[in-house]
């Protein structure tokens, strides 16, 4: 009896943490919740083109910091098609690139793949933000495994963007990463 009552507790308790993060956590945000907000639009084309800086953590499972990097982009846009270059300089040496390309919709939908985005990444714009989902595959060197990620940037007033994503496995977090990005001063 007392197997079937924890078995039944545990059940239940993952169906509520479950149904809280459905219903009123990351992944409860959808693009129309930003779409009347206040202040300026963001607007890919403006807000993500040209040089391009950050600065960011990536948070474990557990909620601590398991990375800090720093990140250098350059966006070059063409009517309504982008690529943006990344490279990104860990704080244990590591160093990564990827080139996102992107395409904007007059719809304000974002359709994007990148050489470990399997398939294509689909976004909206909508207010001050921006969504995109999509389904990364991490290098073999760290297991080569296919994470689901969901991204939302939002435009501060001052033209700062700040980035929160989250990759799961299996429906469960497995990592967050947060970054400011700002236009990169060019001395």
């Amino acid at each position: 009896m007392t197997a079937v009552w924890l078995l039944t507790g545990g059940f239940v308790a993952l169906a509520l943490v479950w149904l809280r993060d459905r219903l009123a956590g990351f992944s409860a945000q959808r693009p129309a919740d930003y779409a009347d907000a206040p202040g300026e639009a963001m607007d890919i084309r403006r807000h993500l083109n040209g040089a391009l800086e950050a600065e960011g953590v990536i948070y474990g499972p557990t909620g601590r910091v398991t990375s800090r990097f720093r990140g250098d982009f350059v966006a070059t846009w063409e009517g309504n098609t982008c690529v943006l270059h990344e490279r990104y300089l860990y704080a244990s040496g590591v160093e990564e690139e990827r080139a996102w390309h992107l395409t904007l919709g007059n719809d304000g939908r974002i359709r994007a793949t990148a050489a470990d985005v399997v398939g294509e990444g689909r976004g909206r714009q909508s207010g001050p933000s921006v969504q995109m989902r999509y389904r990364l595959r991490l290098p073999e060197d760290k297991g080569g495994i296919v994470l689901n990620a969901t991204d939302w940037m939002y435009l501060t007033p001052d033209g700062t963007i700040v980035n929160r994503s989250q990759f799961r496995k299996l429906g469960l977090k497995v990592a967050e990463l947060v970054a400011v990005m700002r236009r990169k001063e060019v001395v």
